[in-house]
């Protein structure tokens, strides 16, 4: 069921989905979370399809808030707030809500999304393009408990790390990150199955993308060894390479679905590590809302203390010749175990080793 309102208020979005949910026949509530995708036109069919597969799994009320910023100086001044509510079979397990925003409203789009939250449940709030470098400190941001970025999206994805280092709040969180999840689990298991101190590591994938900076940051946080950057054609992440006291230890992934795994003195085996749609990615962030620490300390860490070919590595000279300057477009990767059991996984290595 869609019900199209113009040039409407949030009191009447809320009388038309209590209208809505009665015709249908479903009065009840039985949505986990509200979930705000903050979006323009061009890609706001994306993220509610992406939003709306992931609703399986978290049934949730979804608000797109569509900012429409008009050319003409005399368009500006009108303020007017359209809606589409979409219910039952046009929205999946759950609610969905595309708002769009003209004039001055824009400016105050919080006050629009505030009655519409659903009452005693978390709010996530998605900005799969053009997020702000602070995502605690916008509007939209502050009503959640959680905040959902994508470097990625970013024409300068690693200045865009640096700047969410240093606007980094309990609750922050980013689709670059949610990426490398299954590689954080692999390299964790991998490691689970040597007992040899890791002296230095190599980190390869294709230049520009933040999942390859921030899987290099994880590994120098968690295992405090040099990490070297290089660059590789892609698909995303290729390969991690270990050096240790035992062989080295690799994880390559040359066609971006299946992986092989080698340990010196082990056979290889093949490991199934294929890219994520978004959809797999907003239903993994949705499942734990509480503050991600791991991906804090790999985002701190900083992108600069990486190296890449050519450079010495970082602790090479105590005046830190080896840093690399932020604006560097080659990518670095990050420190962070696994989301859930490989989080605990990675700092064994090391510990086990000294």
């Amino acid at each position: 069921m869609k019900t199209d309102l113009t040039d409407t208020t949030a009191s009447k979005i809320n009388k038309a989905l209590v209208l809505g949910r009665r015709a249908i026949g479903t009065p009840a509530i039985g949505m986990v979370l509200t979930l705000v995708i903050v979006t323009d036109e061009e890609n706001a069919y994306d993220a509610l399809k992406a939003a709306s597969d992931a609703a399986h799994e978290h049934p949730s009320r979804t608000l797109v808030v569509i900012k429409r910023v008009s050319r003409s100086p005399r368009d500006r001044t009108k303020s007017r707030l359209d809606a589409e509510v979409r219910l039952g079979a046009d929205a999946g397990t759950g609610e969905t809500i595309v708002l769009r925003l003209y004039g001055d409203v824009v400016d105050h789009a919080q006050s629009v999304v505030l009655p519409l939250l659903l009452p005693d449940a978390p709010v996530v709030v998605w900005w799969p393009v053009n997020a702000p470098l602070d995502p605690a400190g916008d509007p939209l941001g502050a009503l959640a408990q959680r905040r959902v970025t994508d470097t990625y999206a970013c024409e300068e994805p690693i200045r865009e790390l640096a700047a969410r280092a240093d606007a980094y709040a309990p609750g922050d969180t980013d689709l670059s990150w949610t990426r490398i999840t299954p590689w954080r689990s692999m390299l964790a298991a991998a490691l689970d199955q040597v007992d040899c101190e890791v002296r230095s590591v190599e980190v390869e994938g294709e230049a520009y993308n933040p999942s390859c900076e921030l899987l290099a940051m994880w590994l120098a946080d968690r295992l405090d060894v040099p990490v070297q950057r290089t660059s590789s054609e892609g698909p995303g992440l290729t390969a991690v390479r270990m050096d240790t006291d035992c062989g080295p230890v690799v994880l390559d992934r040359a066609d971006g679905s299946l992986a092989t795994l080698s340990i010196k003195g082990q056979p290889s085996r093949a490991v199934a590590l294929k890219r994520r749609e978004t959809a797999e990615l907003i239903a993994e962030e949705l499942r734990r809302l509480d503050p991600d620490d791991t991906y804090a300390s790999a985002l701190r860490y900083g992108v600069d203390r990486l190296s890449t070919p050519g450079e010495p590595a970082k602790g090479d000279s105590g005046d830190g010749a080896g840093a690399r300057a932020v604006p560097a477009p080659v990518e670095t990767a990050a420190k962070a175990p696994a989301k859930d059991a490989a989080q605990e996984k990675a700092p064994v290595k090391k510990a086990a080793a000294k």
